[in-house]
């Protein structure tokens, strides 16, 4: 008898504990349907169907609060720029979540779809990662392994601005083995540590890190907008060994000539084969952000005059559906045009905008060149019914046709 007690105990917790996380499951998808901001036209109205069993209320300041439910259509309807705020609850009692709504001017963009050379030069150094080496006395030595980081920035060396990797090793062989405070950046902060050089046997001063200062490579420019400026890639530059967003202090966006195409396969990427001209006649822009949601600069003269396609109304994400869109690109370096492509998913999750659109290339020919979606191509225009509603981000690994896509309202939005 005792043991059938136990045993049903057992299963009341285990069933508890199943529908706990039953509960937290239906909490977290339903979160993940409902966008932490909503952009709105002004002067137009807009329907959102959410079809989910929540309610809030809707308000701005010094105006009384609107009560609004999910699970019918959302209309909204603004005739002026403005900020709103809605607060959901799933059943209209358990707190989900606060949603910004903000009231924009309609804007158009020319879609690009070319590739382009990329130069960024990072602020200081990037601190790649640290390690240990045989000193003038035989001894093993690691100097900064205590202070440094990987994704660290050295700014200053005893006060001096860092301008670069040669100036830093030249500077390190200049102060020998006196006692060095090295200004760093890490994260938000900004802070100074300590550490002495010291000889290795070929009689050159170390402090036992590896150093970066600079990437390269080819994306594909997303759009040029009515201010001559540009946004590209839709997913920031990482550095790739400590995959930290690279802090940047200036970049240049080239001309590129696609030079070959390795196409991708199940468990390997791939990748569009660029030559790049580092000349000033064939300078494009000026890139002024680096960001996680692309990189961002000014247009250089000759910039539009490579790109066929006339504006188009950017299409915010209730104008986004499940369905058929196309891709404009240039994966074999002739002229950009447009692929064959079909949303298959939308989420929303702020903690990764750049995977918000799920896609599947449906282009045979697009396909046959390529596999899919390769490196090189992420900031690739997604258009759907007339509309740019966003960039190409990520390829699936195991299968090179799907990837992932960021709305153009989260690339362009401040």
């Amino acid at each position: 008898m005792e043991n059938k007690k136990k045993y049903r105990r057992i299963l009341y917790i285990l069933l508890g504990n199943a529908l706990c996380l039953l509960a937290c499951a239906t909490y977290l998808s339903i979160w993940q349907r409902i966008p932490d901001r909503i952009k709105i036209r002004a002067g137009e109205r807009e329907e959102m169907n959410f079809h989910l069993p929540a309610s809030g209320r809707l308000h701005a300041f010094g105006e009384e609060a609107i009560p609004v439910s999910l699970s019918h259509p959302l209309i909204f309807y603004a005739n002026e720029k403005n900020r709103y705020a809605m607060d959901v609850r799933l059943f209209g009692i358990l707190p989900l979540k606060q949603v910004s709504v903000q009231v924009i001017e309609g804007a158009s963009v020319i879609p690009a779809g070319i590739p382009v050379g990329i130069y960024v030069k990072t602020e200081g150094v990037l601190v790649v990662g640290t390690g240990e080496f045989t000193g003038y006395d035989n001894i093993r030595y690691s100097p900064a392994s205590s202070v440094l980081k990987s994704g660290d920035y050295i700014l200053k060396m005893n006060g001096r601005e860092v301008t670069g990797k040669k100036m830093f090793m030249n500077t390190l062989q200049e102060m020998g083995d006196g006692d060095l405070v090295l200004t760093v950046r890490r994260g938000d902060g900004i802070f100074d540590v300590r550490c002495v050089p010291v000889r290795d046997q070929a009689g050159t001063y170390k402090i036992g890190i590896w150093i970066r200062d600079n990437a390269q490579g080819v994306g594909t420019l997303t759009y040029i907008d009515g201010s001559g400026g540009f946004g590209a890639l839709g997913h920031g530059i990482n550095d790739m060994d400590t995959s930290t967003l690279m802090t940047l202090k200036k970049g240049t966006l080239y001309h590129a000539d696609i030079i070959g195409v390795k196409k991708g396969e199940p468990g390997s990427p791939g990748e569009m084969t660029g030559l790049i001209d580092y000349g000033d006649e064939h300078i494009l822009g000026s890139i002024e952000k680096n960001e996680d949601k692309g990189i961002f600069g000014v247009c250089g003269e000759s910039l539009e005059d490579e790109v066929d396609f006339g504006p188009v109304e950017i299409g915010l994400k209730q104008d986004t559906r499940i369905g058929p869109v196309k891709i404009l690109c240039a994966p074999d370096g002739a002229d950009a045009r447009l692929y064959d492509a079909r949303i298959t998913d939308i989420t929303y999750d702020r903690e990764h905008i750049n995977r918000e659109i799920v896609l599947q290339i449906t282009d045979e020919e697009l396909i046959r060149k390529t596999g899919g979606i390769v490196q090189g191509m992420s900031g690739a225009p997604i258009l759907q019914n007339g509309k740019m509603i966003g960039a190409v981000t990520h390829v699936f690994v195991q299968d090179a046709t799907k990837g992932y896509g960021i709305f153009i309202e989260e690339m362009m939005g401040e």
